[in-house]
């Protein structure tokens, strides 16, 4: 059965004009964007960047801690805001995410390395529809959303396949949850793992090897940081680069996933409102994606240009999760039940069992 929001009533649409965009808009953009710029202070800090909790992770929490509290008293004046950082400002996110990558990172991995990348994400996708829609009987939207952040890059690709779906804010806040969950306890599981990989030699290559390993399987980006480097700076070096090769194929992910929407595959649904409407809907933030990449690789940008970039687009994407938070109740959560997180452990398993094999015979 699906979720039931209890979120507040929908964004009221805008008015024209920067004037009374502004006027309408402002008070939630600035909610918001406090929560979003917050979570990037945080993020720094050791505590919880040791952890893997990133910037995107913490908007998120906190976003959900106001939005259970505070936010339902000034929802009528910020609704128009919060629906703009949630919409908007996550696909500018996205294409600016595309700074962050290469086509000559590919290299750095090798085709085994993509190819590695590549069969997991597909089987770990494959998984999550299969279980998530017939054995645990989720919605299809919510099984999706699962699949994407476990097999792509964790709340970043939760955030934009939200849109593809068209899913509810619970959807996607579950889906998030349990990238959490589960990617904070492959931080601690990979170095006994790699303890045991030197011992067993499963995966071949030594740090090398197992970095690609790492890259390969674990949710989020900080928490491959994370993980890879209590390992060694040669395992931590190709995890990242192997991590961002995987990330590189979320917009061609998107555009698979739209057009499967759009030509029928999906017919019965994929949540209340997904593959709604006739023709190929085309998310052209992940065409933005793959354009912004290709810029990268062709043109030499200063280094603190580059970083100025990547910050802004980290506050981009902060604002837009904490959008997601503020709509985001927790007695919808709670009700979800523990499918969603049965799910989750399952392609848990599957990435870090699966994943060794794969690494194994493609490595």
């Amino acid at each position: 059965m699906p979720y039931s929001s209890v979120s507040p009533a929908p964004a009221p649409a805008l008015v024209r004009g920067p004037a009374g965009f502004f006027r309408q808009a402002g008070p939630g953009l600035l909610l918001a964007g406090a929560i979003g710029a917050a979570a990037m202070m945080l993020g720094g800090w050791d505590v919880f960047a040791s952890r893997g909790l990133s910037a995107l992770t913490l908007a998120i929490v906190l976003g959900m801690l106001v939005g259970n509290t505070v936010y339902p008293r000034i929802a009528a004046q910020s609704a128009a805001g919060v629906g703009v950082a949630k919409q908007t400002l996550l696909r500018a996110g996205v294409v600016l995410y595309g700074l962050r990558l290469t086509w000559q990172d590919i290299g750095g991995v090798g085709v085994a390395g993509v190819a590695v990348d590549a069969v997991v994400l597909l089987s770990t996708f494959g998984l999550a529809w299969l279980l998530g829609t017939r054995v645990f009987k989720l919605d299809r939207a919510s099984a999706w959303l699962i699949g994407a952040g476990s097999s792509i890059c964790g709340a970043a690709a939760v955030m934009a396949t939200a849109p593809v779906l068209r899913a509810k804010p619970d959807q996607v806040a579950v889906a998030v949850a349990t990238v959490v969950v589960f990617g904070t306890l492959s931080m601690f599981l990979y170095p006994f793992l790699y303890e045991l990989n030197a011992q067993w030699g499963l995966i071949p290559g030594g740090a090398h090897g197992f970095g690609v390993y790492v890259g390969s399987t674990v949710h989020e980006v900080a928490q491959v940081i994370a993980a890879a480097r209590a390992v060694g700076t040669e395992a931590a070096d190709t995890a990242v680069i192997a991590k961002m090769v995987r990330v590189m194929m979320l917009a061609p992910f998107l555009l698979a996933l739209s057009a499967w929407l759009a030509w029928g595959g999906a017919r019965n649904g994929a949540g209340s409102r997904a593959g709604e409407g006739g023709g190929l809907c085309i998310p052209w933030f992940a065409v933005g994606f793959i354009a912004m990449v290709a810029f990268n690789s062709l043109v030499h940008l200063p280094a603190p240009l580059v970083s100025v970039a990547i910050d802004i687009d980290t506050l981009l994407l902060a604002i837009a999760m904490a959008g997601l938070g503020l709509t985001t109740h927790v007695g919808a959560i709670r009700r979800a039940g523990l499918r969603p997180l049965l799910l989750a452990g399952l392609l848990f398993a599957w990435l870090v069992a699966g994943g060794a094999v794969i690494n194994r015979l493609m490595g």
